[in-house]
């Protein structure tokens, strides 16, 4: 099974619409809080436009190259969905995913606009704008093995055996105010995979505004802080 099935998909079954990940910008004033069936919908969009627009098969890389995000989450869970291996800049890729006004090395890339209301963002390869036609379901055609390459150097399953180490540390269900961001590959394992791994929700902040960070542990019933 892939990392997102393992890790995200009993989260799903247990509480569909408990909160998965709050985002915060402080830049820009903006709050969205996506449950985890949002975010499901989002992966397998994500899944499907990887495997059936830009043939993504497993192990195949998929650079993830933004900020921690609600559309980096959805990004990530939909690559590992369909067995992609994620990648951060510098590694040639099949497919990747970059800010408005990045650029990447390869055969596809892809703009994802960071918008907070989830607008495209008018580029010629549109992540937000081209996942949006997918279906809401994903089934992958095969399984995928534990021994597939799933982010860095690290498999399906060293990943999850990593996520999970990590995620006990954090304590069962974790409400956890972050200000990591997802570098690949320790910041996504630290900052993302191992609060999966714990069962619990991510308040994660962008921009972070050290003068607001105490009134929002108490706001959002925050257990845990990280970064």
């Amino acid at each position: 099974m892939s990392v997102t099935e393992i890790l995200f998909t009993p989260l799903l079954k247990a509480d569909s619409g408990r909160p998965l990940i709050t985002h915060y910008d402080d830049a820009t004033g903006s709050r969205v809080e996506l449950s985890r069936a949002t975010i499901a919908n989002w992966a397998a969009k994500t899944a499907n436009w990887l495997r059936d627009e830009h043939d993504v098969e497993p192990g195949d890389p998929v650079a993830v190259l933004l900020p921690a995000h609600w559309q980096t989450a959805g990004l990530l869970l939909g690559a590992w969905w369909c067995g992609a291996r994620v990648v951060g800049a510098g590694v040639d890729a099949r497919v990747a995913v970059v800010p408005p006004g990045g650029k990447a090395d390869a055969d596809v890339v892809a703009v994802a606009s960071l918008h907070p209301m989830g607008l495209g963002a008018g580029a010629p390869v549109d992540y937000l704008d081209d996942v949006r036609v997918h279906g809401d379901d994903f089934t992958p055609w095969s399984p995928v093995p534990g021994s597939t390459p799933a982010l860095g150097e690290s498999t399906v399953d060293q990943l999850v055996a990593e996520a999970r180490e990590l995620g006990a540390k954090l304590g069962a269900e974790p409400r956890v105010l972050s200000t990591l961001e997802w570098d690949v590959p320790s910041g996504v394992l630290e900052g993302f995979l191992a609060v999966l791994a714990a069962g619990g929700s991510l308040v994660q902040v962008s921009n972070p505004d050290a003068g607001r960070l105490a009134a929002r542990r108490e706001s959002e019933n925050v257990t845990l802080q990280l970064g």
